[in-house]
């Protein structure tokens, strides 16, 4: 049976979740935001409703692969940002 994987935003919580939920879960780190707007163009298409265009930020592409591989081994993946809106944003880009 697949491991459940949770998705936390700090490599510091990684840790301390894992010790209460034992070997039954998968905890990874996001390490903070993996997606912003463009540095360098507008970011959004203008021809489609202002439609936002994001990209993932330099320096987290192997975040970000490590994230999905662990997702595609888990039976379920959740989602446990800080409770704040920057959280909030954080798992929002992670889940896209």
């Amino acid at each position: 049976m697949p491991k459940d994987l949770i998705i936390v935003e700090s490599p510091a919580k990684v840790k301390t979740i894992s010790k209460f939920l034992g070997k039954d879960y998968m905890v990874d780190a996001s390490v903070g935001h993996v997606r912003d707007l463009p540095t360098r163009d507008l970011g959004v298409d203008e021809e489609n409703n202002f439609a936002p265009h994001y990209e993932v930020i330099q320096g987290k592409e192997d975040v970000v692969k490590r994230l999905k591989a662990a997702a595609k081994k888990a039976g379920t993946v959740y989602l446990a940002p800080d409770p704040d809106r920057e959280g909030e944003a954080i798992a929002w880009h992670v889940a896209e």
